[in-house]
């Protein structure tokens, strides 16, 4: 894939034909569910119990949170009438969930996320092909209701080792397009001490004062990266809301910005403490959810001294571990920086993709 600045050719037709005639998508029926609706809030207990069972079986060292799972019933972007679908047994047990999300960010391209999973013990019965199908007939209306000529992707991540899911997910046309790993950073090792910042920049522990500013960051410092597009303010706010942030172990670089005439973000590593992910995992741990350098600072270290904070911060906090996931193709040498610092690959996943 390219990784360049380039913007891509935009294809001489509306999105929509591309992807051609759509009505709307109905689940269909079978023997073991008793009904397929829309998510509701009411559901929230049940869906966290069928994403802990699927967390055991497909991906043990993470577990979906509840305030995750909740975020979808007060997104702007989600409608859940039409976004959601969750199938329920004839005991009443949620045993299907699925969520087709579609974020504002489009500057490239057109995503539509196809997320959820079946009840492992619900599996090899054709029901995770029914949400499937499902799924993809929602997200196919999405992208064409977009009214963009931009391309349009179908998006699904799958865990290493969850062959089923990628197997399905290739029939239906979603192919294996890019590799992501998972590392791990034992911290009873020794932990060199952070290096100085470079002149004229500030390391900050992360404060919700810098919240705006570590979004356009972000968007920045991923602007080249596969497949990514914009956060929005919306979904920002929400995830930094999400009570597994983790404040005291995150980090940010800033810099005067001549033109704004204040200080801004332009490095970040932001980390989450989720003690809901080490009993799978079987350590304590700090997950790095982003790590991120504008491209006007690369190439001066920032990343590897705002690691070093955290790690550090990491292990005085008495945790085992640090984790992190990195595109294996990441055009910055972020997996060098990493191993470099002590992290290894343990496990991975892939991204699935369709394109229109």
């Amino acid at each position: 894939m390219d990784h360049s600045t380039t913007m891509p050719p935009t294809p001489p037709t509306m999105l929509a034909e591309r992807v051609g005639p759509v009505v709307p998508p109905t689940a269909a029926p079978h023997p073991d569910v008793a009904t397929w609706r829309p998510a509701a809030p009411s559901d929230l207990d049940a869906l966290v119990d069928l994403h802990a069972a699927i967390a055991e079986v497909d991906h043990p060292h993470w577990t979906q949170r509840r305030d995750e799972l909740a975020e979808a019933f007060g997104l702007s972007h989600v409608d859940v009438a039409r976004d959601t679908l969750v199938g329920h047994a004839h005991d009443g047990r949620a045993i299907a969930h699925g969520l087709v999300m579609c974020p504002p960010g489009r500057e490239t391209k057109v995503r539509s996320l196809v997320l959820g999973g079946v009840h492992p013990g619900f599996r090899r019965r054709g029901i995770g092909r029914a949400l499937l199908d499902w799924q993809l007939g929602r997200a196919r209306e999405q992208l064409a209701e977009s009214g963009e000529r931009l391309p349009g992707w179908v998006m699904a991540y799958v865990e290493q080792g969850v062959t089923d899911a990628a197997a399905l997910l290739d029939r239906a046309g979603l192919h294996v397009a890019r590799h992501f790993s998972t590392l791990e950073r034992d911290l009873s090792a020794p932990i060199e001490a952070p290096r100085a910042t470079p002149d004229g920049l500030r390391v900050e522990p992360w404060a919700e004062r810098w919240s705006e500013s570590a979004r356009l960051a972000r968007n920045a410092a991923f602007a080249d990266h596969w497949g990514s597009q914009s956060t929005d303010a919306e979904s920002w706010r929400a995830m930094t809301a999400e009570s597994a942030l983790a404040p005291a172990l995150s980090f940010l670089a800033v810099a005067p910005d001549p033109v704004l005439g204040a200080e801004q973000v332009v490095a970040f590593v932001i980390a989450l403490r989720n003690e809901e992910d080490w009993a799978g995992q079987g350590f304590t741990s700090a997950y790095v959810r982003l790590v991120g350098v504008v491209r006007g600072h690369r190439g001066r270290g920032l990343a590897r001294v705002l690691l070093a904070h955290h790690l550090a911060a990491a292990a005085a906090d008495g945790l085992e571990r640090s984790t992190l996931d990195v595109d294996a193709e990441n055009p910055t040498g972020a997996l060098r920086l990493y191993a470099g610092m002590g992290y290894v690959v343990t496990h991975g996943h892939a991204s699935h993709v369709r394109e229109y």
